[in-house]
């Protein structure tokens, strides 16, 4: 599985580069904190797949990077080859690039 690193994603974001980042964690853990991806909570990643891009880099992520690891497993199943799981989650975000990132 590819992960990419907080320092990676912020050069991304930075850049503007043409990548899809989608937030696996809960409603409201997203309403806490959220990097301004699209949310679509692991129980639902396969019944909203088609909302998720195969024709670029897709960035997923989580609070520590397990649940974004599992929904990458679950998407790779449908064919997607194109996916990143966000080493460390939204917890290595706050810690590393963030630090007034409210985390739970």
């Amino acid at each position: 599985m590819k992960e990419i690193s907080v320092q990676e994603l912020k050069e991304n974001l930075d850049n503007k580069e043409d990548f899809q980042l989608i937030d696996v964690r809960e409603d409201f853990e997203y309403e806490v904190s959220n990097l301004g991806g699209t949310n679509i909570p692991l129980g639902g990643v396969l019944i909203e797949a088609d909302k998720i891009s195969k024709d670029k880099p897709v960035v997923v992520m989580c609070r520590s990077g397990k649940r974004s690891a599992a929904a990458i497993m679950q998407l790779e199943q449908l064919g997607y080859t194109n996916l990143s799981n966000l080493h460390g989650g939204i917890l290595a975000w706050a810690g590393e690039i963030d630090p007034e990132l409210s985390v739970y």
